[in-house]
């Protein structure tokens, strides 16, 4: 087994370079998230494709989700360095094919790409502070970490409103290469390794049963009651091929020499709690971004910066408890923190699924923001329970397990969220009012309408209904995702054999 010398990364006068350069990496995938969710109105407008921009999310989180656990493998293996180096590049490239897209097709294989290389970045990121960091100083450290997100929530959104406004959203993209590149050059000039390297049997099988199975079953959740009924023979063929796909991961993972996902990743019980808390993150955190801002700007009337700012809330509140969370959890215990954290999640999505169109945006954004400490409180703890509950030699296994968790939760929620959102409307654009009938767009392009804007004619005022109504189920849907956490974190013990020694 590949050893990494410790002494070579864990000094204490590493330790500076070592987080700064991990924050620059964290920075490149923040950046992307809080942009992209700002600028999908404007995507649309131009590209077209409303009932496809959820792929946007999805393809992006299922490469980012398949290449996670093997990246974590890999880490193990061969070293963190090395592996953080490709995701970044891989990430680059992806960002300037996104660019450059010219059809809406282009741009989700463009994301796909992108996702394969953002597969990397947080997995390996975590998995270096858990090697560098004691359990006292780790919340601390991840505050640090996760206050590259507060940083994106406010500089992400005013650059996704400015450049769909006034120059480009092709911006958003660009924008990553100079980051991603100074990122990788501290990354190569602080960050040193040892390691032995020995030969090792890749779980190839086991990766492509995993990519193949989910990619059929988020296709069947996000085309299904939309391209096709959901009680159709296609709708039925890709499910069952997407599950046996999955039940024939399962077998291989039994058998493998080196398996992609351990399956003893599956029988402890803070592994299982947390990651499935990680799940439930996921979904909450894509579910909120993906449909907070479009109905600032399909409801509410917003520009997309102003819709931007709604969700920076939640990215503002994220950091601040997850920083606090380190104080609270060395006396209360990681899990009981996290319930409390779940608390306030359950809360924001309540406060969400209150909004209606004469809502204000300072109550979007404070619904946002509850949501955003909930998280904070709940998802560091988590992390650091996973981290604690192994050694050195599994820790990227351990935490890349965790943030495939998170990845399919965002890519699954997506989809779901996606398939709720695009039922309404195909329901309420199929039985129009006749003074709206002849008007109306024949597909779902026409929420396009009144993306920003105060227009009051007949068609406008249904199409803002429509949107209301598609908007309302997904944040009342995100509410049953969140009570799922208290469950999830009650599978947990209530003490991690960290936090006792």
């Amino acid at each position: 087994m590949t050893e990494v010398t410790r002494a070579a990364v864990g000094l204490r006068s590493e330790r500076g370079p070592v987080l700064g350069s991990i924050m620059l990496a964290t920075a490149l995938v923040a950046l992307d998230s809080t942009i992209i969710a700002t600028a999908v109105p404007s995507i649309v407008a131009d590209l077209g494709g409303f009932s496809q921009f959820p792929w946007l999310f999805s393809v992006y989180l299922l490469t980012q989700a398949v290449t996670v656990p093997l990246y974590g493998k890999f880490a193990d293996l061969f070293g963190r360095k090395p592996v953080l180096l490709f995701g970044i590049l891989v990430f680059l490239i992806g960002s300037v094919l996104c660019g450059f897209a010219w059809s809406m097709p282009v741009l989700i294989a463009a994301r796909a790409i992108q996702g394969i290389g953002a597969g990397a970045v947080q997995p390996i990121s975590m998995t270096m502070l858990g090697d560098l960091y004691s359990l006292e100083e780790r919340a601390r450290v991840q505050g640090y970490v996760t206050s590259v997100w507060a940083a994106a929530s406010l500089v992400g959104p005013a650059l996704g409103g400015m450049f769909s406004e006034y120059i480009s959203w092709r911006w958003i993209f660009f924008i990553n290469v100079p980051v991603g590149i100074f990122a990788v050059l501290v990354l190569m000039r602080k960050f040193t390794e040892n390691i032995t390297r020995t030969k090792h049997k890749v779980d190839y099988l086991g990766s492509a049963l995993l990519t193949i199975g989910l990619s059929l079953v988020l296709l069947g959740l996000l085309e299904g009651g939309v391209a096709w009924a959901w009680n159709s023979a296609p709708s039925i063929l890709i499910f069952a091929a997407g599950v046996a796909l999955l039940i024939a991961f399962g077998f291989v993972e039994r058998k493998a020499a080196e398996p992609v996902l351990p399956l003893w990743v599956f029988r402890n019980r803070t592994l299982i709690g947390g990651n499935l808390m990680a799940v439930v993150v996921g979904a909450m955190l894509m579910g909120l971004s993906s449909y907070l801002p479009t109905f600032a700007e399909g409801v509410l009337g917003t520009g997309a910066l102003v819709a931007g700012f709604t969700l920076a809330a939640m990215t503002i509140g994220w950091p601040i408890a997850a920083t606090l969370s380190g104080h609270v959890y060395m006396r209360i215990g990681l899990r009981n923190t996290a319930l409390i954290g779940a608390v306030f999640v359950i809360a924001g999505a309540i406060l969400t699924a209150t909004l209606t169109a004469e809502s204000t945006v300072w109550q979007a954004g404070g619904a946002a923001f509850v949501m955003g400490v909930g998280l904070g409180l709940s998802s560091s703890p988590s992390v650091i329970a996973v981290q604690s509950s192994v050694g050195w030699e599994q820790r990227g296994v351990a935490t890349g397990a965790n943030m495939f968790g998170r990845s399919l939760g965002s890519a699954v929620g997506v989809a779901v969220f996606g398939a709720i959102a695009n039922a309404t409307l195909a329901n309420r654009f199929a039985t129009p009012p006749a003074d709206v009938a002849g008007h109306l767009p024949n597909s779902l392009d026409a929420t396009s309408l009144v993306l920003g804007s105060h227009d009051e004619s007949p068609v406008s005022l249904f199409v803002r209904g429509s949107l209301f109504d598609a908007t309302h189920n997904v944040f009342v849907a995100l509410i049953v995702v969140a009570a799922v956490s208290v469950l999830a974190l009650l599978l947990m013990p209530s003490r991690t054999a960290a936090e006792q020694s």
